[in-house]
């Protein structure tokens, strides 16, 4: 079998998990999702192990992949945070026997993903509507993700070919915007230094929020993790719920600033972990009136779409979506 008739391997690899799947580039949705399989990354010493045990646990043969990446990918070398792995492009590659292997960020492939999403894989938070583009539209998008940490990328659309751009948004400084958000920033300085929007919107961050709020009511919050904060504020717990106040309102003034810094007035995407837990809070929040707060540019704002992507796993719909474009560009360089 010719390697332009097998299916494509892609991964979308974090600290914790990795999850793998097969594509068919020839399709115009070619992320085959019966396929998709998802393992401990502790349980493999490398991801050329986890990739191998992957393709025969499916029966699967393949000699190209695309593996997205929770870490910066540096010419050859992928680090991926939390764990020990260290990738080596052309050594998984050579381990596997492909012919063709990319490493790319996994904002990378979260960006690429909007490429291929449809109406029913988001949900829109506020008046602004989005329909997914039509063959030959010029689109500018933003890609924004809470998870273990903030991610930030885009996506460039331009002569039907998509150009993801790929930041550490997530280290730009913490703008407050209310006296309480000053409040919260001095606390946090006193901790961290220099605050970055990723000290507060991330699973993380949700506890940087709380205890800063606990420390303005004069209350002890004691040892606590992000589901413990959400936890509580489903409870009724008044600091916990002044944290998803403060969470959202921020997150929407954050992901309101990325717009304005990227012109992407096409739309937002919000991704990450954190995104369908929270979506209910995200949708009756401050969040779409702290994005559209802009000033002289709020009248603008209010017509860009803010979705949350609930497509299960839109890194390796981004990675059969990278593939797919990789494709096209080796059908014309023949």
């Amino acid at each position: 079998m010719s390697a332009a008739s097998q299916p494509v391997l892609v991964a979308d690899i974090g600290g914790t998990n990795a999850r793998f799947a097969l594509a068919d580039t020839s399709l115009d949705a070619p992320l085959l999702t019966d396929s998709i399989r998802e393992f401990a990354v502790a349980d493999f010493p490398s991801l050329g192990d986890a990739a191998r045990h992957y393709l025969e646990q499916v029966g699967a043969q393949a000699q190209r992949g695309v593996f997205a990446v929770a870490g910066r990918v540096d010419g050859d070398e992928a680090r991926i945070t939390n764990h020990p792995w260290v990738i080596s492009r052309s050594r998984t590659a050579q381990m596997l026997g492909f012919n063709e292997l990319h490493l790319i960020n996994d904002f990378a492939a979260q960006a690429m993903a909007v490429s291929l999403l449809q109406p029913a894989d988001v949900v829109q938070i506020g008046g602004a509507t989005w329909t997914p583009r039509q063959p030959g539209q010029p689109r500018n998008y933003a890609v924004i993700g809470p998870g273990t940490g903030l991610g930030v990328g885009g996506l460039v659309i331009r002569h039907g070919r998509c150009y993801p751009l790929e930041t550490e948004g997530g280290h730009v400084s913490f703008p407050p915007g209310t006296p309480d958000e000053v409040r919260i920033l001095e606390i946090l300085s006193e901790q961290f230094g220099r605050v970055s929007n990723e000290r507060l919107i991330c699973g993380p961050g949700l506890v940087n929020i709380h205890r800063a709020v606990c420390e303005m009511a004069g209350v002890d919050p004691g040892k606590v993790v992000p589901a413990d904060v959400t936890a509580r504020a489903a409870l009724g717990d008044p600091q916990a719920m002044r944290t998803v106040d403060v969470f959202c309102a921020v997150f929407g003034a954050i992901a309101g600033d990325l717009v304005l810094i990227q012109g992407a007035w096409d739309g937002v995407f919000l991704t990450g972990g954190l995104v369908p837990k929270m979506l209910d809070s995200l949708q009756h929040s401050g969040f779409r009136q702290r994005f559209e707060h802009k000033g002289r540019f709020s009248s603008i704002m209010a017509r860009v779409p803010s979705l949350a992507i609930m497509h299960p796993c839109p890194g390796l719909l981004g990675a059969a979506a990278y593939a797919a474009d990789a494709e096209r560009d080796a059908q014309e360089a023949a």
